[in-house]
């Protein structure tokens, strides 16, 4: 089933909405060590090494942001050069929040509520997204757009995995508080996973129609 403009441009908004809220999150992580606030001990990792979050804070979002628009056909059609010279930068961008993540996991003392689980997860995500882009790199001299195109989504799908994450917490917030440790890690993991399973799901539809198909073979022509 081919997509309309109309349904790619909901799903785009959709993207864009679910990263607004880590994107907030982190502008106010930004405002809070521009303003020298108050030192805690839940922010004082970030004042005594803030150049990791800063980066991943900034790099984030531009990446979930900008990818939002990467993925539809319609509007790649329509804006070709756009499209390469933005991709450029998402994997910049994207490769950056991803390596500054696993920085923060491994090198931030660790904060309260997290635990060995929760690092192992993030270290987990953080490296499949790294692979998912450098594999996605990779695929382009080969012109190989249908990988290109897959590990560019699985990529994405993890750099989103923050919006998710709110979704699923929320209910646990409402319902039974705080969540601990291993509940937190859980819903966190939840975030990625759920993401991944719609990745992969997209990535199996647009592989198996035919008029993508020949779209993507289109783009190599072009490319």
């Amino acid at each position: 089933m081919t997509s309309t403009p109309k349904a790619e441009r909901l799903v785009s908004a959709a993207l864009v909405a679910l990263s607004l809220v880590p994107i907030l999150a982190g502008a106010g992580r930004l405002t809070e060590l521009a303003g020298g606030a108050e030192l805690t001990p839940h922010n004082a990792r970030f004042f005594a090494s803030p150049l990791p979050v800063v980066l991943h804070v900034l790099c984030a979002s531009v990446y979930c942001v900008l990818g939002a628009f990467q993925f539809a056909p319609d509007f790649r059609r329509r804006r070709p050069g756009w499209h390469r010279v933005a991709g450029r930068l998402l994997v910049a961008c994207g490769l950056v929040a991803g390596l500054s993540g696993l920085w923060m996991t491994l090198f931030y003392p660790r904060a309260e509520g997290d635990s060995s689980l929760l690092d192992g997860l993030r270290l987990l995500f953080g490296s499949a997204m790294v692979l998912s882009l450098v594999l996605g790199l990779a695929a382009l001299p080969r012109r190989d757009l249908v990988g290109h195109r897959a590990w560019m989504i699985r990529g994405y799908a993890v750099g989103l995995g923050a919006g998710t994450q709110v979704l699923v917490s929320v209910p646990w917030f409402l319902i039974a508080g705080t969540p601990g440790e291993l509940a937190r890690a859980l819903l966190l993991g939840a975030g990625w996973v759920i993401n991944l399973a719609v990745a992969e799901r997209v990535i199996r539809r647009q592989t198996a129609s035919p008029s993508r198909a020949a779209e993507m073979r289109a783009g190599l022509q072009v490319e």
